[in-house]
């Protein structure tokens, strides 16, 4: 096993309407970022989790700088 693999014991998985909350959009909003690509998901069923760090990475990623 890498070192820069976490092991999925140590993931946080949030549901999408607390992304949404965090990120303060829809429901919506955050299913079209997964479906497009630009979020990472996992899905258990019929449901999507998104792993804490994918939120974080999808942030960062997003950052504009004005000027």
């Amino acid at each position: 096993m890498s070192d820069s693999v976490t092991p999925l014991g140590n993931v946080k998985f949030l549901k999408v309407a607390e992304v949404a909350a965090a990120l303060r959009v829809s429901r919506m909003s955050v299913y079209r970022l997964i479906h497009a690509g630009d979020l990472e998901a996992v899905r258990f069923g019929r449901n999507f989790r998104v792993p804490e760090h994918a939120v974080n990475v999808y942030l960062r990623g997003s950052y504009y700088q004005a000027g």
